[in-house]
């Protein structure tokens, strides 16, 4: 299973950003791939600020009836452990969600993210999934 970041998710959506043939054809080539509700809420939100609506509606679509990933919901405990997580690595820029994000991987076991940043790289146990060219 493959973690999918926000950084992803974007470039996956935007026909102008940079990464977003290689991405696509990325997690085209993936098996099985899980996000969180909050990197939902952080990529329908960025899109939308963005002047993506119509693509924050069409991808949110795609992942409330699971066709782009599953689509796993963070617990309270989830939540405290994110807290932990954000207020101990205070040397690394790593955002709630990121943290949150870690927490809910190593909750399921997953050791592999998709993510077009440095965060998940810094991570200790997780690796990022090569981007298929």
């Amino acid at each position: 299973m493959i973690f999918v970041d926000t950084s992803a998710w974007y470039a996956a959506n935007v026909p102008t950003d940079p990464q977003y043939r290689v991405v696509q054809k990325t997690l085209a080539s993936a098996d099985r791939l899980v996000t969180t509700d909050y990197v939902l809420d952080e990529t329908l939100t960025l899109l939308k600020a963005r002047g993506h609506a119509h693509r924050a509606r069409h991808l949110g679509k795609r992942l409330f009836d699971g066709r782009a990933a599953r689509l796993e919901y963070l617990n309270e405990q989830d939540v405290a452990q994110a807290w932990i997580i954000f207020s101990t690595y205070r040397d690394k820029a790593w955002s709630f969600t990121d943290c949150a994000s870690y927490v809910a991987m190593k909750r399921l076991a997953v050791s592999e993210a998709m993510a077009l940043d440095e965060h998940f790289q810094e991570m200790p146990g997780i690796s990022l999934v090569p981007l298929v060219v």
